[in-house]
């Protein structure tokens, strides 16, 4: 998945219960950030970047969705602890990581990549980077901006 591509469609329960669907979500630019694992020091450090900066991503009229292998339970209990504002989905068969082309880090650990999606639904931003998990919310930000 590279800049310019459409970003593939998906539909998806979140941890709290309602379905994400790309396609519902045509018209907002979208924010879709591939984490390794809930409660894991670099992914709750991103986690509470997105937090965060929330309402700057709602003032730019963006989504934020994270995505990893936990189970839905798991991102319940990880949301709450952290009280994290957006939906956080699961991806245990590895279906949505597979397609969006989300490679393993150092070939073992679950990719961090952040794709953001225009309101047309193309990817306008890869962001990949295991080791600096908070400068996806900033690259993203950016990105949205126009800066």
């Amino acid at each position: 998945m590279k800049t310019g591509e459409k970003a593939p469609t998906f539909s998806k329960t979140a941890h709290t219960g309602e379905t994400v669907s790309l396609d519902d979500l045509h018209g907002q630019w979208v924010v879709l950030y591939f984490y390794p694992a809930d409660d894991t020091p670099g992914c709750t450090a991103e986690a509470c970047s997105f937090r965060d900066s929330y309402e700057d991503f709602v003032d730019a009229g963006a989504v934020v969705i994270g995505v990893s292998k936990d189970s839905l339970e798991k991102h319940e209990q990880f949301a709450a602890k952290h009280n994290l504002p957006f939906q956080l989905i699961s991806d245990e068969d590895g279906t949505l990581r597979s397609a969006y082309d989300v490679k393993k880090s150092l070939g073992i650990l679950p990719g961090r990549v952040t794709y953001v999606i225009d309101p047309e639904g193309i990817v306008q931003k890869v962001f990949s980077s295991q080791l600096r998990a908070t400068q996806h919310k900033a690259e993203a930000l950016a990105t949205i901006r126009g800066e």
